[in-house]
């Protein structure tokens, strides 16, 4: 009976939702079967969180979210997850309740090899507990928010960090760093550190760890050490909790495929062609398949939480995927036997014009070319981004990233996402709130996370955070976000920022 209650309550809210006509129960073909997803006593043990992309973009500019059936209909904001939800907890860290995991606030200054993370983490009492760890590259990666923009100074790019930039986390809950430019680092180079090691080699020949740059938005396998010898060094967060991340599939014997993790139900095989960014969500849109109508193309999120990370084409001559699945082989721009890019229904907010790329998760090599050599420079599970339109090349960026431009699309359907008719209301004009950010441009600006500054205890997560002399509410002087938020959340105009004035929860998202 104490169950009753919460599930009166939820379905009373999906129901007002549906009558508001702000979401759509997504539907089986009217005159098809409907095969629900075999149930299990572990399904939706697992909830991804939501990417956080709340705009909707064509292959170059925003554009008012299209209707079902117009072009670029069934992107990623028009679909609604589990939104993101953070918790301070008032003591250096923070919980989410979707992944059910507990995170370290502060970010040390000092980037540092695994080794030396692994090493801190054994030996850290955050808040009292003695089982953090680092996270491996899907925990990690349920922390991006593709509200991001890698940033473009129209000015005149100097190396710095540009005015418009806004990292890939949200920053009112996590600290947050980016490259040292003082130090010769481009301010891109704000990568951290994973538990996740490449099963192959990249770089030619280099031992490789997996990481997320939370500056520009992409997973990338980094060469880490050569001949025994460490080349790289990444910022560190620390993790504690039961691992997020486990699939458990069934093959439906449909050509479906079943993730009772979390209650996504994929394609067996891929669409069997590359199609550019446009062609896969109307490809996924229109797909019927199985008995079902409601296929959609997978967020960045969705489509990552499928990487089987202990398989490579080099090393199990596969995908990186579960071998339960079937993926079309290609030949790489090495002309190497291969498999292919999949694209996402995430835009990629990237340079000068950043809506013309999306993100797509390599289940094969992540091609680039260095020193006149074409080779794996990222790794199979890599998430990178091609340009929505255009033609394939390769040569761009430090590493030469190979671009496709055409990739490949499995589709997915069911889970916890709902279709959205149309957007929410809210105020979405400023994300993330308060920009709280250490440029690392020399200097030890933080202490270490053995000791990082403890929050209050009893008392709220943003006054707790903010409030620097202890009088239990934020002066202007203590608030580190936009003036005119200040200004919102004085609701009496006293010159400070109460508990019960204060903000609750993630910040609003934008329109």
């Amino acid at each position: 009976m104490a169950l009753k209650k919460p599930i009166y309550f939820v379905c009373g809210v999906l129901i007002f939702l549906i009558l508001m006509g702000l979401v759509t129960p997504i539907k089986a073909q009217e005159n098809s079967p409907v095969r629900p997803v075999p149930a299990t006593s572990n399904t939706f043990k697992n909830l991804i969180p939501d990417t956080g992309q709340d705009k909707c973009y064509n292959n170059s500019r925003e554009i008012r979210c299209p209707k079902p059936g117009s072009s670029f209909y069934g992107q990623d904001a028009q679909y609604a997850g589990a939104p993101p939800r953070y918790l301070f907890n008032g003591n250096g860290t923070i919980t989410d309740p979707v992944t059910g995991l507990m995170w370290s606030t502060a970010v040390d200054s000092r980037k540092l090899d695994l080794i030396e993370a692994q090493n801190i983490a054994r030996k850290m009492t955050l808040a009292g507990h003695t089982d953090w760890r680092i996270p491996n590259i899907k925990e990690l990666y349920s922390l991006i928010d593709f509200r991001g923009y890698t940033g473009f100074d129209r000015g005149g790019f100097d190396g710095n960090v540009p005015p418009n930039a806004i990292p890939y986390i949200n920053t009112d809950f996590f600290d947050f760093r980016y490259g040292n430019t003082r130090a010769g680092e481009r301010y891109i180079d704000a990568q951290w550190l994973s538990s996740t090691k490449y099963v192959s080699t990249t770089m030619d020949g280099a031992e490789t760890l997996f990481g997320v740059n939370f500056a520009d938005g992409r997973i990338k396998g980094y060469g880490y050490k050569k001949n025994g010898r460490v080349r790289k060094k990444f910022y560190a967060r620390y993790v504690r909790g039961n691992a997020y991340g486990a699939n458990v599939f069934v093959d439906n014997k449909d050509g479906t495929i079943s993730d009772n993790a979390t209650g996504l139900m994929w394609m067996k095989k891929d669409g069997g062609k590359p199609m550019k960014w446009k062609e896969a969500l109307n490809y996924a849109e229109n797909l019927v398949y199985a008995g079902f109508d409601d296929w959609r193309l997978p967020n960045a999120k969705e489509l990552q939480y499928i990487v089987d990370y202990t398989r490579s084409p080099d090393t199990t001559k596969s995908s990186a995927i579960d071998p339960l699945f079937q993926t079309t082989s290609i030949k790489n721009e090495a002309g190497q036997m291969d498999y292919p890019h999949f694209w996402t229904s995430t835009t990629h907010l990237d340079g000068p014009i950043p809506a013309s790329n999306a993100a797509y998760v390599a289940f094969g090599r992540a091609m680039g070319q260095m020193r006149g050599r074409i080779m794996d420079v990222h790794g199979a599970g890599a998430q990178r981004s091609d340009p929505k339109t255009g033609w394939a090349d390769i040569g761009h960026g430090p590493q030469g990233d190979a671009r496709r431009v055409s990739n490949f699309v499995r589709c997915v359907r069911g889970g916890s996402v709902m279709a959205l008719n149309k957007m929410p209301a809210g105020d979405r004009k400023r994300y993330p709130q308060n920009l709280k950010i250490a440029q690392s441009l020399g200097g030890d600006t933080h202490g270490g996370p053995m000791q990082m500054p403890q929050q209050r205890p009893g008392r709220g997560g943003f006054v707790a955070g903010l409030d620097k002399d202890g009088d239990g509410k934020v002066s202007r002087s203590e608030f580190d976000g936009p003036k005119d938020r200040f200004r919102h959340h004085d609701r009496n105009n006293d010159g400070y920022i109460t508990e019960d004035e204060a903000p609750q929860g993630p910040p609003p998202q934008r329109q």
